[in-house]
């Protein structure tokens, strides 16, 4: 096992990038987004080459990524649905998130989200980051840190919202990387859930 700097500058680095993405405002939020996800996941390649058995192709793997996807927006349609209900500022917040990307065509954010964030940040914060952990921790353990790792790094976007969000979506991914150990389901998991709530049947 490596020892730990490799992971400790990573997940530093990683802050880094979620600050000049979110709390930044020069550039495309959504190229910037996928560039700061794909930047990870190559480092992560170099640092920890992937298994061919972490990439199974097959019915169990496209049936669960698919259905989880669908059970995660759902997960967020009634979050959404209670914030609402709860908070008075959780409207701005929400729309905020949304307003980040203005002046993206749609299919272009598609394009980005199914191709390149979404594979890009299970391939860096879970098969790298979070099997680390779990290998350094135990499971859960390492499962944790690594979920409150994911939510943290969206402390620089100051929205309440999407913290909580980032929390939930981590713990959703985290929780099925932890079960699964497969990185397939996790992608299609991933990709599809982004592609449809920020571009197909966003959440404004």
């Amino acid at each position: 096992m490596r020892g730990p700097w490799p992971l400790i500058a990573t997940v530093a680095l990683a802050f880094v990038l979620w600050f000049v993405t979110f709390a930044l405002p020069f550039g495309s939020f959504w190229i910037k987004i996928s560039f700061s996800a794909a930047l990870l996941a190559g480092i992560s390649f170099i640092l920890q080459p992937p298994r061919r058995e972490d990439f199974p192709f097959d019915a169990k793997a496209l049936l669960i990524g698919l259905t989880s996807a669908a059970a995660l927006y759902l997960i967020f349609w009634i979050g959404r649905f209670i914030s609402l209900q709860l908070f008075d500022f959780a409207g701005s917040q929400i729309g905020s998130i949304y307003h980040k990307g203005e002046g993206t065509p749609a299919w272009a954010i598609m394009l980005m989200l199914f191709c390149i964030t979404g594979p890009s940040e299970e391939i860096f914060w879970r098969a790298y980051l979070q099997r680390q952990l779990m290998e350094r921790y135990g499971r859960w353990i390492g499962c944790t840190i690594a979920i409150g790792l994911y939510a943290a790094v969206h402390i620089s976007s100051m929205n309440f919202m999407l913290i909580g969000a980032a929390a939930v979506a981590g713990a959703f991914w985290g929780l099925m990387y932890a079960h699964l150990g497969k990185l397939t389901p996790l992608i299609l998991s991933h990709s599809v859930w982004s592609m449809v709530i920020f571009a197909v049947f966003p959440m404004r």
